[in-house]
């Protein structure tokens, strides 16, 4: 890296508010990585649907449209600890749960944005938006997954990244190649 562009990244990640994010690797634009922080919440899911949104399910609160790619959302509790653009990554809880279904959803979770918000009386909790129509096969039958997951409490989600909200990957594919490419400037 040259003393310029060094220099530069500096610069812009002092005036643009990104604290401590100076790239020791190859540096992009699209995102920077906060310090690391893992949360223990309730976690569940849901689909781009009315009846478990508002009158426009295919818009998030970031004004972003839904994707059941990449999409998650958060209590306002943790807006503070995840803001628009938060890269998570999940991880299930230690001891099963009965209600608890990811096991057979985690190929649908991946890594996920934080680009929706809760209802006010949700507290500690990360909602996935799931693909209704990317059934899995549950009980024998094929089933929605926002219910196959069920309620899973004591998910841990470790804070992987933050993206500009000007540049959300829109497949699972290019989040995780974001993620896993050392495409995040590190700490």
């Amino acid at each position: 890296m040259t003393t310029t562009l060094a220099t530069a990244l500096i610069g812009l990640f002092a005036f643009t508010g990104n604290t401590g994010a100076i790239a020791t690797e190859e540096v992009n634009s699209r995102s920077v990585a906060p310090a690391p922080v893992n949360l223990f919440v309730k976690a569940t899911a849901y689909n781009a649907v009315p009846e478990q949104t508002d009158a426009d399910p295919f818009t998030t609160a970031s004004g972003l449209p839904t994707n059941p790619e990449i999409v998650a959302a958060r209590s306002r509790d943790l807006a503070d600890i995840l803001p628009f653009g938060t890269i998570i990554a999940v991880e299930a809880p230690e001891t099963g749960s009965t209600a608890c279904g990811m096991d057979a959803v985690s190929d649908q979770i991946g890594y996920r944005v934080i680009l929706d918000v809760m209802h006010a009386r949700k507290k500690a909790q990360v909602d996935f938006l799931l693909d209704q129509n990317n059934t899995v096969v549950h009980d024998g039958k094929d089933r929605n997954p926002a219910q196959v997951l069920g309620i899973c409490d004591g998910v841990t989600i470790r804070v992987v990244g933050q993206v500009d909200l000007t540049h959300v990957p829109t497949t699972q594919a290019e989040l995780t190649a974001l993620v896993e490419g050392k495409l995040l400037a590190r700490n």
